[in-house]
């Protein structure tokens, strides 16, 4: 496995692994990226993200998701005003390109291992229905 170097970041793509590592290292935080990478479309919604994170407040995975884009690690798209259904999410969260390249240099967020820990977790029928629901283009 590499080692992370803080100063092997390339200024012209803007991501700062030193600092996706800080981010990454609290314990919700961590949390969520494995349920972003273990998601069956790699693009949950809070409602999900909620559902498979019980102890957490959704205010503050909200919150985690903020830092988690400060930093690069994750992106979000959402689907088009016209298009959206009352009921249903229409933000969902994806990992970066970037955090991506920088999880598999590190050997860290393994999307086969954390797709089978996903799969584990029984949902109800709401949470099956956001989840078979189709997905925005990433930006």
């Amino acid at each position: 496995m590499a080692a992370i170097d803080p100063g092997a970041d390339d200024p012209a793509d803007g991501f700062d692994t030193w600092r996706a590592m800080q981010v990454i290292t609290q314990e919700t935080r961590a949390s969520i990226v494995a349920d972003v990478v273990g998601h069956p479309e790699g693009m949950p919604s809070v409602p999900e993200l909620d559902y498979v994170n019980p102890d957490v407040h959704r205010s503050a995975i909200s919150e985690h998701l903020d830092k988690l884009q400060e930093a690069g690690i994750v992106a979000k798209s959402e689907i088009p005003v016209g298009e959206r259904s009352r009921d249903l999410p229409y933000v969902f969260y994806y990992v970066t390109e970037d955090a991506r390249a920088f999880f598999d240099q590190n050997g860290i967020f393994d999307p086969d291992t954390w797709s089978d820990q996903y799969a584990k977790i029984e949902k109800t029928d709401a949470i099956r229905r956001v989840e078979e629901m189709q997905r925005p283009d990433r930006k």
